[in-house]
């Protein structure tokens, strides 16, 4: 689209980030992933005009130092969001219905009826924290399965037109209330580790935890203990504490002892951080992201 366009593009996807450091001067424009940070040492130099995120997550990129240099950033949340809501939608019915434990059985030739016996969503309360493109694209899903919706996100007015049956509420409703919570918010300081003991210990019935944010909004150390002491009758993790900047691979070539927990207990189910990674995804994502940036150069 941008060739199109006339413009000259620079596929960056191997170079290393003192290589795109020394490189700034030449480019209008940059987009990135997550495999390295744009820190305020980047903002200082050339005519970058614009920083496009390919996703949803900002935290690799110093906004505060960008702003104050007059370079604008763009992300592309609507682009995964589907993609987001159907694996998490998927992760909480494969947990529900022992799907993971139940198929690696039969495979293995043993037959377990009564000991495979599913839950359920229907007449169960779910809480989604953070009502932005992901939580209301995972709003949606739900809404076919008879579940009472509660949201919790002080930052948004719903919709009550797209969303009827929903209810915003504070975090003491969802402590009460909730048999599900679903985390659909950024990283910052307000959201890092905001899963920890207490948090876990003030909900009023067993839950299921579904996280398709960030791996930081969620301590695993307390994710154990509740799972040991009843307080979390399951998770659905498609995000770490543990990944690396780049969400690659592991920060640690040891596999901590609390991931090992998680690894080895049918009570959970984890993916690579590949709730957003669709086929179709991509392509919406880079067309987005295409279609923001070059209106961007059209209005300046």
């Amino acid at each position: 689209m941008m060739e199109e366009k006339g413009w000259e593009v620079t596929e960056g996807y191997t170079l290393e980030k003192e290589d795109v450091r020394r490189g700034i001067d030449e480019f209008d424009a940059m987009v990135i992933r997550s495999r390295f940070k744009l820190d305020a040492a980047f903002m200082r130099r050339g005519r970058l005009r614009v920083i496009g995120r390919a996703g949803a997550g900002m935290e690799n990129i110093d906004v505060e130092a960008a702003s104050a240099s007059g370079i604008a950033c763009v992300n592309t949340p609507e682009g995964n969001r589907d993609a987001v809501a159907e694996h998490a939608m998927g992760m909480l019915l494969m947990l529900t219905n022992n799907l993971n434990k139940a198929d690696r059985e039969v495979r293995t030739g043993v037959w377990k009826r009564e000991e495979n016996r599913g839950t359920e969503l229907s007449g169960k309360t779910v809480g989604i924290i953070g009502f932005g493109h992901m939580g209301s694209a995972f709003a949606q899903r739900l809404m076919g399965f008879g579940v009472r919706i509660l949201v919790y996100d002080p930052y948004v007015q719903i919709d009550k037109k797209l969303f009827p049956q929903l209810e915003h509420c504070d975090m003491q409703t969802l402590y009460e209330q909730c048999d599900v919570v679903s985390l659909h918010v950024p990283l910052t300081d307000e959201t890092r580790f905001m899963v920890n003991d207490e948090w876990i210990s003030s909900f009023r019935k067993p839950i299921i935890v579904i996280n398709t944010a960030r791996g930081k909004n969620l301590q695993t150390t307390a994710l154990v203990t509740g799972l040991e002491n009843g307080r979390v009758r399951g998770a659905c993790l498609d995000v770490l504490e543990y990944e690396s900047v780049s969400f690659e691979n592991m920060d640690s070539a040891e596999l901590p002892t609390p991931l090992h927990y998680l690894m080895h207990s049918d009570k959970v189910i984890l993916t690579p951080h590949v709730a957003g990674w669709t086929f179709e995804s991509h392509e919406k994502i880079s067309r987005l992201l295409a279609s923001k940036i070059l209106s961007f150069f059209e209005q300046v």
